[in-house]
């Protein structure tokens, strides 16, 4: 399914000519190799742009169109046509290895003289005879590449031109590929898996790049590379059927997804990719502003307000394209694996569907902030991941395959993965402290996946003054307990919280005596400071005390339980914060 996706996704773009067509690809080449007539290196002309990096202006090289399609290269020597590396074209490099170089300029000569034999074209006589003429052992010296000679080496793509124009675009020479792409490499037949037709099974796919992660070089989708992942007697991509023209197609489209750096989304260890049936790119833009807070040529109440339309069905113009709910969409998760990718997710549903159940998970998110917060946006699932991890800690990364089981989850409406509730909850353990984003995944993730441990009635955006659960009112009675603490020892350092937070919510029958006799004590110590103070605090301890249903404090709580009392804990604490004339912020 997401070949034959990614297969019609190509035939899309490239009937509008946004893509090549089979045989071709785009490459970022950075010099130019100027030859004369007699096959000789005049000048060389750095292709190399200033092109955006976030902020910054970066030298980059530049992304040269309609180049033959690159060879597939894992160890061996195989040289591209028209366009490689320094140690292809020119038999040098600074990688220490000459045999090699000389090793790659011999295939790359192989190969030149023999699709370009017999062509009648100037372009393509002055390359034979440069590939004729070139000495690889003298190459350091020639004055054409003294000024730039170390950038050349340093890795980047060259190709060849002549007469003010690039070889690649000289029409004999381009026929020549034509002829030698669509006749070469006849493997065994077979029925294409992914568009049914008969006919030559490409043995090695061409590699996709720009995977976080993964090889610069590119990483396979489809491959097989030892007896074990075979059957049937079949050898390599034999085992997985695909003909030139889809290996090329579904490659191609993966590729060009992946380098579109503003719609490339990365969430932990995950490269997310999506994209409409239609070709459309504005569906990908209002996808990443609605799920992943990505920015908008459009305010944040106005996108809410086409999120809402198209949740309800309804179409909405997003610059100057109107969008269509029932459109096919497609959201793809990649995750590196040495020189292969995972699959972390693919999932296909109409636009509206994908957005309606983004908006039901920002929902369940919904939690009264600290009334010193003034971030507006919406929880992304980067935010959700952070929570998980220390943030002390010099590898920041959450555990492999959570990023992806999260979005997952989020894009299909499913149950949040449990690994996401006990990272949360261990860095709630570690550090003492419930944040409102930790407090808005414990209530999301309850709501998503209901226990009888946590009622609906604790799952609130704020205080539940009417809640009876026992492990939620003694969330809440902690809090109080704090407050008289503090109230009692104004800048104390280090509260209850510090010291008994974890036992209080795990076993409250041991700890809660002890803080309440304490508690006695403050409210004794500020009844002469604060009288007033003083008997707020009782009464207010003594009404949480009385709307406990029980007589005894539970010996202990399980993990859901304390769940609901690190909820009571933050609803009360943000109860006793916030201002009275504020209105209530979700």
């Amino acid at each position: 399914m997401i070949l034959q996706a990614l297969t019609e996704y190509y035939r899309v773009l490239a009937d509008r000519g946004v893509l090549e067509a089979p045989g071709w690809s785009s490459a970022k080449i950075s010099f130019a190799l100027c030859l004369s007539a007699d096959g000789t290196l005049e000048q060389v002309i750095s292709l190399q742009t200033e092109q955006p990096r976030g902020k910054k202006l970066v030298v980059a090289p530049q992304l040269v169109p309609s180049l033959p399609a690159p060879v597939k290269r894992s160890s061996g020597v195989s040289a591209n046509f028209l366009w490689d590396n320094a140690s292809y074209l020119l038999g040098m490099d600074n990688k220490g290895k000459p045999q090699r170089s000389l090793a790659c300029f011999s295939a790359a000569k192989e190969l030149h003289e023999t699709l370009l034999q017999g062509v009648d074209s100037p372009a393509a006589q002055a390359l034979l005879a440069f590939f004729r003429t070139w000495d690889p052992t003298q190459g350091q010296y020639h004055p054409a590449l003294q000024d730039q000679l170390e950038s050349i080496l340093a890795g980047g793509n060259l190709l060849f031109r002549y007469d003010g124009r690039f070889v690649h675009q000289d029409p004999a020479i381009r026929q020549a590929w034509e002829t030698h792409y669509h006749t070469a490499g006849e493997g065994p037949q077979g029925v294409c898996l992914v568009t049914g037709e008969w006919g030559p099974i490409e043995s090695i796919h061409p590699s996709i790049k720009n995977v976080t992660g993964a090889q610069s070089s590119g990483a396979a989708l489809v491959s097989f590379n030892a007896p074990a992942f075979c059957s049937y007697g079949k050898v390599q991509n034999g085992n997985a059927p695909t003909s030139r023209f889809a290996a090329f197609a579904y490659t191609a489209a993966l590729n060009h997804l992946l380098a579109d750096r503003d719609h490339v989304y990365h969430v932990g260890d995950t490269s997310v990719v999506c994209w409409a049936k239609g070709g459309q790119p504005d569906y990908q833009i209002l996808f990443g502003s609605a799920l992943l807070g990505r920015p908008a040529p459009y305010s944040a109440g106005d996108l809410r307000g086409m999120v809402q339309a198209l949740c309800a069905g309804q179409t909405v113009v997003f610059q100057e394209q109107r969008l269509d709910p029932d459109m096919e969409f497609y959201v793809l998760g990649l995750s590196p694996n040495a020189a292969r990718l995972s699959v972390r997710f693919f999932l296909r549903n109409t636009f509206g569907d994908f957005l309606r159940h983004v908006q039901a998970h920002h929902q369940r998110l919904e939690i009264r902030r600290p009334s010193y917060d003034t971030w507006q946006g919406d929880l992304t699932p980067w935010h959700l991941l952070n929570e998980t991890v220390n943030q002390n800690s010099r590898d920041r990364s959450p555990t492999p395959g959570l990023a992806g089981a999260v979005l997952r989850s989020v894009l299909t409406d499913t149950p949040y993965p449990a690994t996401l509730l006990h990272g949360v909850t261990l860095r709630i353990r570690a550090e003492h402290s419930i944040s409102w984003r930790r407090a808005a995944i414990l209530k999301a993730y309850y709501l998503r996946c209901p226990h009888s441990d946590v009622p609906e009635e604790v799952l609130q955006v704020s205080l539940n003054p009417d809640a009876t659960h026992v492990p939620y009112l003694l969330g809440r009675i902690f809090s109080l307990l704090e407050t008289i603490q503090e109230a009692a020892n104004p800048g104390i350092n280090t509260t209850i919280k510090d010291r008994y937070f974890n036992s209080a919510a795990a076993t409250p029958a041991i700890i809660f005596p002890t803080l309440i006799a304490l508690a006695q004590k403050h409210l004794k110590k500020l009844t002469g400071d604060r009288p007033g103070l003083a008997i707020s605090l009782n009464r207010q301890l003594t009404a949480l005390l009385s709307l406990l249903p029980i007589t005894t404090f539970p010996a202990r709580m399980s993990l859901p339980e304390q769940g609901a009392f690190q909820l009571g804990y933050y609803h009360q604490t943000q109860a006793r914060y916030q201002k009275k004339e504020e209105p209530e912020h979700v």
